[in-house]
């Protein structure tokens, strides 16, 4: 996987006298090691594999991670005593051990992990990777993940990996010196892909109503999923819109090729779409792949809510599982089953409430399971954390309307939520509503 034009040279040389198996790699990770795993899409799947069948000669490795895609075998039962998951977001893949005890997850906000690791508050020993080969001056890019894993990389002991052909090359603060690897496993094979949602009706009005409050030379910050889908698909008419988010998916491309999408408007990183992280499809791997438009920094610049103030017009769109009518969100748990994570909604809710004439909006269905569920609620289930603040939140939009309750008092705020749940249940929340005294 080196440069094909590249003559032998020191660089090239050390290269070669790191490229091992899987197998050898893997035999340098010990009991009790503590190891993170590169996140998202780049979660190194062929290490993790490796890893995974070593467990019988392992006790108590502790793995750190964000979300990955993929597998996760290391978190199944039959490995509780070999690997012990600790997560700061709760993916699919490991969901169902941390609500059965054998995984853990971290509340923190993504702006601060980075901080975690540099200051040794979570040491670490192993750090395993999946990057881009080396270019002609021996930098592997660390593709479509930056966010929390070069200071991971830099505060762990040994550094292995996996060195993917597929692997896209971002640029930004994206690299990583062949010198500054330990051990390398070549591989080609694709990332894993997410497919596009397109979303219900209900989730396709709410994309309208949040389009609405979107300005002409705004800049964004969107997640993934059904309703930013939705939110980017009712854009086609905006002009001169940026995107600073933590992650970029498939449906910012078509407005940047339709000129809608231009960053020129943005304070911060003016010309860019900022990120730190891609999830989507192979035509958005294949976009950002060596795409001088598409900026990576780490999270704790991309998510740092100082940054995200001084963009103007900045407009942070973030979901919910749950709201009570005072405005506080639930987003990583159900009541006492643990969800998601605190991402970076926080990071930017409070970014984008602080910036000259931004907006912090949250988005959700009226109900869940089937219209059974109101989302609204008098109050959060118990259990239920507190992901973003009553203060912190600007909107609330479903399918029923928009509700304004930045300056707004308790009861405004309860009556302007009420007034966008669902039909069926505006009764019986106010009713529970009445029983508080200053409703």
């Amino acid at each position: 996987m080196l440069p094909e034009t590249q003559e032998s040279g020191s660089w090239i040389d050390d290269y070669r006298k790191k490229v091992v198996s899987v197998e050898e790699a893997m035999k340098v990770v010990n009991s009790l090691d503590r190891v993170y795993v590169h996140s998202n899409a780049a979660a190194p799947q062929v290490l993790l594999e490796g890893l995974v069948r070593r467990a019988d000669q392992l006790t108590g490795v502790k793995i750190y991670q964000l979300l990955t895609l993929g597998k996760a075998d290391y978190a199944l039962a039959k490995y509780s005593n070999s690997f012990a998951v600790n997560s700061f977001f709760i993916g699919a893949n490991v969901r169902e051990a941390v609500n059965a005890g054998r995984a853990d997850y971290i509340p923190v906000f993504l702006s601060e992990i980075p901080g975690l690791f540099m200051s040794g508050e979570i040491p670490l020993d192993v750090c395993l990777l999946q990057v881009s080969p080396p270019d002609a001056h021996g930098f592997c890019s660390y593709g479509v993940s930056v966010d929390c894993t070069i200071a991971a990389r830099k505060k762990s002991r040994i550094v292995i990996a996996e060195v993917n052909k597929q692997m896209p090359r971002t640029l930004g603060r994206s690299f990583v010196h062949v010198s500054r690897l330990d051990y390398i496993v070549e591989t080609d094979h694709p990332l894993p892909e997410l497919a596009s949602e397109t979303g219900t009706a209900v989730e396709r009005e709410i994309g309208a109503n949040v389009a609405t409050l979107i300005e002409d030379c705004a800049t964004l910050q969107l997640g993934i999923g059904a309703i930013p889908n939705a939110v980017l698909a009712n854009l086609q008419e905006k002009r001169n819109l940026g995107v600073h988010s933590e992650m970029l998916s498939d449906g910012v491309i078509d407005l940047i090729e339709r000129g809608i999408v231009t960053n020129d408007a943005k304070t911060v990183l003016p010309g860019k779409v900022a990120v730190s992280f891609v999830m989507g499809s192979k035509r958005l791997y294949d976009f950002v792949d060596n795409n001088p438009l598409v900026e990576f920094q780490t999270s704790d610049y991309i998510n740092d809510p100082f940054v995200i103030s001084q963009n103007y017009k900045m407009t942070a769109i973030n979901s919910a599982l749950q709201v009570d009518v005072t405005g506080q969100i639930a987003a990583d748990t159900i009541g006492n089953v643990l969800y998601s994570g605190f991402g970076g909604q926080v990071d930017f809710i409070r970014g984008a409430a602080r910036a000259k004439d931004g907006k912090a909006i949250i988005a959700l269905p009226s109900t869940a399971k089937g219209g059974k569920i109101s989302r609204i609620s008098a109050m959060l289930n118990p259990a239920s954390g507190v992901v973003t603040s009553r203060a912190d939140v600007h909107y609330v939009v479903t399918e029923y309307g928009i509700a304004q309750l930045s300056g707004k008092t308790l009861k405004q705020r309860a009556k302007a939520l009420i007034s966008i749940a669902h039909p069926d249940f505006r009764t019986e929340i106010a009713s529970q509503c009445a029983a508080y005294s200053w409703y």
